[in-house]
């Protein structure tokens, strides 16, 4: 089945739900699994449940069947979210277009050539689509 991966802020926001709206359309198009994934940053010190990330969901999209909630911990939310991209073996990622730029400048640390769909997709083996609000 394919596997779609889509990192949210919680509580969410207007990106956040501009870009778990077009990940929740690709899934629907494609019959895929919907990973929702929000990543606490320890320097933070807030710990998000996944109750709370399901139900933030779930009133501004409804009910979303079949749908896998990943509250995770980590420095550096573009690092654990790779993580969480390989743990699944994920075949798109959707990020939204304030996220490229951060990914962009990860990327530029880890490789020449900051183009971030070409390393995911050589790298990991997955498509990136980045949603426009």
């Amino acid at each position: 089945m394919t596997q779609v991966v889509v990192p949210v802020r919680y509580p969410l926001s207007e990106h956040s739900e501009a870009t778990l709206s077009r990940a929740i359309d690709i899934a629907t198009e494609r019959d895929a699994q919907l990973t929702v994934v929000h990543i606490d940053q320890y320097q933070d010190n807030h710990k998000t449940t996944r109750r709370e990330l399901k139900a933030a969901v779930e009133q501004a999209f409804g009910r979303q069947p079949g749908t896998r909630y990943v509250v995770r911990s980590g420095l550096l939310v573009e690092e654990t979210l790779l993580d969480e991209i390989v743990d699944i073996d994920a075949d798109i990622v959707v990020i939204g277009k304030k996220q490229a730029g951060r990914w962009r400048e990860m990327i530029r640390r880890l490789v020449d050539d900051p183009d971030i769909e070409t390393f995911l997709r050589e790298e990991l083996d997955c498509d990136m689509v980045t949603a426009k609000p």
